[in-house]
Parts: structure tokens; sequence; C-alpha cells
């Protein structure tokens, strides 16, 4: 993108507002609120959250961080200044489809120095822009001031006017809490990974939790391959998980690290008794990291017999994107069982 369309130091060098430009978020919940005409019910798309502002030849967008993300998503860029209107800010979720299914880890790719990689990968795995909401309308009305009602239909028909197929598209909603416990439910069916609630007479609250995210439990058996201790501690931090690849190995998917401290000596004790090379037959841990201690980068092996159920969020690359929750031990559960097909599949989209 060239200096023209990116001038001003920052979006409100580009957008002139009285409206803080930070998104509005959203805290966890349990479940579904379920008091009726009060919620509007969106799915929680698994990418990178967006505010988009355009003036005239300048476009830019903003990351949920406040750091600028138009330098490494050029498509996304050309696919707004293509749109009808000349002004607007919105608020949505830039995602990248690879064989049908939403790629996080192709959005961390394109967090990268060099410009021709960039403009490569932007051509062969183009993204698109989820909007879900309006804070500036293209007559320049500060419509985040209107209640969620209102920004719903005036991003409708911003939609219908500048909808592009493929890159740019309006996110489904729903207030009928038996669709949105659907969408809960079957998160594999066009990428979603959970379910965003909002009040229907709230403004857009920038900067505050103001919306629920309800995610589905999702969770795994997996081996306890090894494990790591605590920083400058005698007992167990961590343990590594594994699970079976279609070759027959153990690869390291992930961990988790919650263990009740009552618990930690006689699980060490237990762990060190079971100490044994390999660990992983596959894909192996990395050593310590520059954050990392000494000890608490080293792990040690253990044989493939314990397995534990984890609950977990987000799998990128065939890996937990985060630590995962410790549910309980499963000894009726042979190691063996314990493969990545529980992991494999990720959210598709329309």
């Amino acid at each position: 993108m060239n200096a023209r369309r990116t001038s001003g130091s920052g979006p409100a060098g580009i957008f002139a507002s009285p409206l803080d430009i930070s998104p509005m978020e959203a805290k966890s919940a349990e479940a579904l609120p379920t008091e009726p005409g009060r919620w509007q019910f969106e799915p929680k798309w698994d990418g990178f959250r967006c505010l988009a502002f355009k003036q005239g030849e300048s476009v830019r967008l903003m990351g949920k961080s406040g750091k600028p993300l138009d330098r490494y998503f050029p498509e996304v860029v050309e696919t707004l200044l293509r749109a009808s209107f000349g002004r607007f800010v919105v608020d949505g979720e830039l995602v990248i489809e690879l064989n049908g299914r939403l790629a996080f880890n192709a959005l961390q790719a394109r967090l990268h120095p060099a410009a021709s990689r960039i403009r490569r990968l932007s051509i062969e795995t183009p993204a698109r822009l989820i909007l879900f909401d309006m804070l500036i309308g293209p007559d320049g009305a500060n419509v985040g001031s209107f209640s969620l009602e209102k920004r719903r239909r005036a991003l409708e028909e911003f939609g219908q006017q500048t909808s592009i197929a493929g890159k740019l598209i309006v996110t489904p909603c729903t207030r009928d809490l038996a669709v949105a416990t659907s969408w809960l439910k079957d998160f594999d069916h066009d990428g979603r990974d959970g379910v965003i609630a909002k009040k229907l007479d709230a403004p857009y609250l920038s900067g505050e939790r103001a919306m629920l995210k309800i995610k589905r439990l999702r969770t795994a058996d997996c081996v306890v391959g090894g494990f790591r201790y605590q920083s400058r501690a005698g007992e167990v931090g961590s343990l590594l998980l594994g699970l079976y690849n279609p070759e027959g190995l153990l690869d390291h998917v992930g961990f988790t690290s919650t263990i009740a401290n009552d618990e930690r000596s006689a699980l060490t004790r237990k762990l060190r008794a079971l100490r044994a090379p390999p660990g992983f037959t596959g894909a192996a841990p990395g050593g310590p990291s520059r954050w990392s201690t000494e000890r608490s980068g080293e792990w040690e092996p253990l044989r493939p017999e314990l397995v534990v159920e984890v609950r977990y969020d987000h799998v990128t690359g065939g890996r937990f994107r985060h630590g995962t929750k410790l549910l309980r031990w499963r000894p009726d559960k042979p190691a063996r069982q314990c493969t990545m097909e529980q992991i494999a599949a990720q959210p598709r989209v329309p």
C-alpha cells in the first residue's frame, strides 16, 4: 500500500472523531444469557480482531492491541478501497480460509517483516474481513452512540451496498436462543469457535468488556509424555501432552499446568517413577525460550502410560494454541486410543 493511501499518523489522523477508537471487548461467560428480547447473538470467529478506517483514498486496519495491520493485509486494504462508500469505521474479524477451513496459523504467518513475502501470501492465501459492527457511518454519523438494534440496521444497509463476495461480508446474527444454542453446539459447521452475546439496547462501548463470549466446551484425552518442573522447585509444574499421529508416533501437542498445589508432591513422585526416554516419538517439546529459566525449559520424558482429559479452546498447526485445563485422569483409557483425530477437524467456513 502506497503512502498516499496511508497518510496520517494513525486512525485518528485519518478519521477525526471524538469516539474512542478502542474496540469493545467481551468477558467470558459459562452459558448463553436467557433474558428474552434483550440479546443479539453472533458467531465468534477465529481470527484477528480488526477496526477498519476509510476516508477517501486512505485506509487503515487496526488490531485489538492498537497496532496497525494494514501492512500485513494489503488485499483487504484494496477491498475496502473498492467499497462504494468513501468514509466509514467498522469493526470486524480478519480470517483466512485454507481447504475450506479457517486457518489461524495462516494469519500469524502474515506478521512478517518482508514485504515481498506478505504480498505473495496475500495472493496465495487471501484474507477476508467479516463485519459485525459499525462506529462511523458513510455520512459521518457517530453510529457507535446508537443502540445495537440501530447499528445492526446501519451495518446491514452498508453491507448490501458494499458487500464483495468472499472478501467483505456481514456476520449473521440471531435473537433466537435456540439458534444461538445450536451455533454453540455445532462449532465445526462454519468457522465458529463460540458465540458472542450483545445487549440490543446498548451503544458501542469502546474499550469496555460490554459483550459476553461463550465458548463451546472442547475436550481431548491426551497421553502424558513428559513433564517440566516448577521454576526453582523440585515439584512438577506442567504436564506435556501428546497424541498419536497417523504414523503411530506420539506428537507433543501442548501442556497443562492446572495442577492443585496439594497434589503436586504425590504427583511428582508418581511421575519420577515413570521417567524413561524418549517420551515423545514424533514431534518433541522444544528447549528453553528466552522467557523461561534454565530449569523450566528442561523436560523429563515419561513412559506413555498416563492419560488425562483436558479442556482446550483452539488448535493451530496440530497443537493447542494455549495452555489447557486439566479435567481428570483417565486410568480407564488406553494410551494408544489418544489420537490426533480428536482435534483434527478445524472449523469450516460457508
